[in-house]
């Protein structure tokens, strides 16, 4: 290297030299390796791109470094910090100016008095003069950043549980996040950087990357499998573990996080959220947010009038059906695991309709059949609209088609009065018996959930193949944002026990409501079935008793009577 070669030119070239200089500065250790490979991808990484790693890895720290080396090498350049709380962007921008109040190397960047130089907004010298945007400025996701122009957006943890623990609540997010495409300048080095930790599958960092973005991810510990992070797990985390197959279940920065550590913060956070938190790992907190799945289900053609009378149920992926799956990652739909041969009619065939107003809200439906325990998923639908009288045809139809002998219906629309318009429409037309559900509505995530779950964890859910594709081309005329929210699987998939936790639920809801009918059915006829059983084995042996005591030739006639009196009580106690 040229000893006479001014070392400011050397910290330009390389960020991980001046992140170097900085730890220096701050009295930190030397970076880590971790820290230097996040370093090297946020200079050499693509110009969208979304860095998620583990809790306590100094991500934010390294990024703030980052932007003072962008000044440092272009002082004209604007950046733009956002974060879930205007308090956290703040934070980030204070850093970066007491670091450049801090560093005798770092002065000539040191605001002038005539300077904005506040930890909203601060310039740098040789930023342009008069210029109506900031060296950096810091912002919170709701707060006013629309005007702003950026050659780079920060978005440090715009994600956090408060803004992303519903379906309306993400999308919210999702369009707040869109806006950044509106303040980055037309030029070729302009940037969109994320740091963040998902909370769920459902996190906008796992969906950035259908938007053009590359995920990087630095779990806590070397995963050995990468299966689960796919090409999204760093290529120094691999390249580690290959080199040295022992490193695999151990930190990745034992020098700050040893193993013991680790095993502590597990068993003090709970599997799941330190799976989120520090190996950046969703299946495991999604197993156990989203109970309801895919794979539960046994999907195959179904007659409308008879069922199968024995079916076996797998996941065996030689068994995967080429169907559109919205679930969560590597939920699918299975076939059986043999082609069932004898059909039997179904016991009973019902319908389930949730109405809706004028909003935005489907009325729903569901029409599921019973045999030998299992359920059967024949139909599944909703339309906006209302309740005109094509609609009120349209469900009949249904009914007709399928054989529906009974239609429930959810009496949440004008005191009960959708099923008195049914009934009405009904004349003429199909003769079926209409009444109201008794479908709670209390607390209907929890409902919809114990309702559902038992089912398909025993997989007596079978659904018709044609059904699934009819559910995903139902909602294609929908604005494209608000496709999957409509579709039944799509609801199924991403339900959990908090209120409002999905935008739209009433093809689900309609289900669940079918499948709870049947379910109460079932247990009513499980106890007549006892009831059977223990009334032939009571005359079974009452029979027995009479035929020990009935009087011989020359008995006493008076244990006749006694006879009949204990049979009498026996009768009673019965």
């Amino acid at each position: 290297m040229d000893q006479d070669r001014d070392p400011r030119s050397l910290l330009k070239e390389s960020f991980e030299a001046f992140l170097f200089m900085v730890w220096k500065e701050l009295a930190h250790p030397d970076p880590s390796g971790v820290q230097n490979d996040i370093a090297n991808y946020l200079q050499y990484g693509p110009n969208r791109k979304v860095i998620m790693a583990f809790r306590g890895c100094g991500k934010s720290y390294i990024t703030g470094a980052f932007v003072l080396w962008l000044l440092y090498r272009d002082p004209t350049l604007n950046i733009l910090v956002v974060s879930a709380s205007k308090q956290r962007a703040d934070e980030f921008s204070t850093f970066c100016l007491n670091l450049l109040e801090r560093a005798s190397w770092l002065q000539h960047l040191k605001p002038r008095e005539d300077q904005r130089q506040s930890k909203i907004a601060f310039d740098v010298r040789g930023a342009v003069k008069a210029s109506q945007f900031p060296s950096v400025r810091s912002a919170g996701i709701t707060g006013q950043i629309t005007g702003s122009r950026a050659d780079y957006i920060i978005a440090d943890d715009v994600e956090i549980p408060n803004n992303s623990d519903t379906e309306a609540a993400r999308e919210k997010l999702e369009q707040q996040v869109t806006d950044f495409e509106n303040i980055l300048k037309p030029v070729k080095h302009a940037s969109i950087i994320f740091l963040g930790t998902p909370q769920t599958e459902s996190s906008i960092y796992n969906k950035l990357s259908d938007k053009g973005y590359t995920l990087r991810i630095w779990p806590a510990r070397y995963p050995g499998v990468t299966e689960k992070y796919g090409s999204k797990l760093s290529p120094w985390i691999i390249q580690e573990q290959e080199t040295d197959p022992d490193l695999v279940g151990h930190s990745v920065w034992p020098q700050r996080f040893t193993d013991e550590n680790l095993r502590g913060r597990e068993l003090a956070q709970g599997k799941s959220n330190h799976a989120l938190q520090f190996m950046l790992d969703t299946s495991l907190s999604d197993m156990d947010k989203y109970p309801l799945k895919l794979e539960d289900m046994t999907v195959m053609d179904l007659n409308p009038a008879k069922g199968p009378t024995e079916l076996i149920w797998t996941s065996d992926r030689s068994k995967e059906l080429d169907l559109p799956a919205i679930g969560l990652s590597g939920d699918r739909y299975y076939g059986p695991m043999l082609q069932p041969t004898e059909f039997s009619e179904y016991t009973g065939c019902a319908m389930f309709i949730d109405p809706s107003g004028r909003g935005k809200d489907e009325t729903a439906w569901a029409i599921v059949a019973m045999l030998h325990g299992n359920l059967f998923l024949l139909d599944s639908g909703g339309r906006k609209g209302g309740y005109d009288e094509s609609l009120l045809d349209h469900l009949l139809e249904r009914a007709k088609q399928y054989g529906v002998k009974r239609i429930l219906v959810e009496p949440n629309f004008g005191d009960g009065m959708f099923a008195q318009l049914l009934k009405a429409r009904r004349a003429g037309r199909y003769d079926v018996f209409i009444e109201d559900s008794k479908w709670a509505r209390m607390s209907k995530e929890a409902k919809i959930i114990d309702t559902m779950e038992p089912i398909l964890n025993q997989h007596r859910l079978v659904v018709d193949r044609r059904l699934v594709q009819r559910d995903y081309e139902s909602t294609l005329g929908y604005p494209i944002e608000e496709q999957n929210s409509y579709r039944l699987f799509y609801q199924l998939t991403r339900i959990y026990r908090e209120r409002g936790a999905l935008r739209h639920d009433d093809r689900l809801d309609a289900l669940a409501g079918v499948v709870g009918y049947w379910v109460e059915h079932m247990a009513q006829d499980q106890k007549r079935s006892q009831d059977a059983y223990k009334s032939k084995k009571l005359d079974e042996e009452l029979k027995a008793w009479f035929k020990d005591k009935t009087p011989q030739k020359g008995q006493v006639p008076h244990l006749q009577r006694q006879s009949r009196t204990v049979r009498r009580n026996i009768k009673v106690l019965r």
